[in-house]
């Protein structure tokens, strides 16, 4: 099974084409760092993904947006750069991408942040479980740590 998983960042806007059959396919360019010996090392990877399974997502994905990448390692590829150097060209067909924990902070993500814990909280009124239980606002503590047994 050839399967990976990479976490960076958009080096790029993804690139959106269709080819001639009407299929749509995303283009994705993805940096991850490595450090050896105190150095750190870039490695891009470009990630394509067919159909439309990621719409929604993509509005949200731009330069420098924080990524994590599920799917399958193709055959890499050795060309020659501009400078007459070799160079690897490391292509994945991506099969799930995610929203990773860690990124930058934009009003964007902000935005959508809030707007999810706005609608989340009508929704428990509305379903009538928040209605009875006591919150806890942030200059409170609760005592949960004193009960943890150990």
């Amino acid at each position: 099974m050839n399967s990976m998983h990479i976490a960076g960042h958009l080096g790029a806007d993804p690139e959106i084409r269709f080819i001639s059959s009407g299929q749509k396919v995303t283009t994705l360019r993805v940096a991850t760092k490595t450090r050896k010996s105190g150095n750190d090392d870039t490695i891009w990877y470009r990630v394509t993904v067919w159909g439309e399974q990621f719409d929604k997502m993509m509005q949200f994905f731009k330069k420098g947006s924080a990524i994590i990448v599920l799917g399958e390692l193709n055959k890499p590829e050795i060309y020659t750069d501009k400078s007459g150097n070799p160079q690897i060209s490391l292509n994945v067909t991506g099969y799930h991408l995610m929203f990773p924990p860690f990124g930058k902070n934009d009003k964007t993500s902000e935005n959508t942040t809030q707007n999810t814990q706005n609608q989340t909280n009508n929704n428990q009124e509305h379903a009538g479980i928040a209605q009875g239980s006591k919150s806890l606002d942030n200059n409170q503590s609760s005592n949960f740590d004193n009960e943890i047994p150990f």
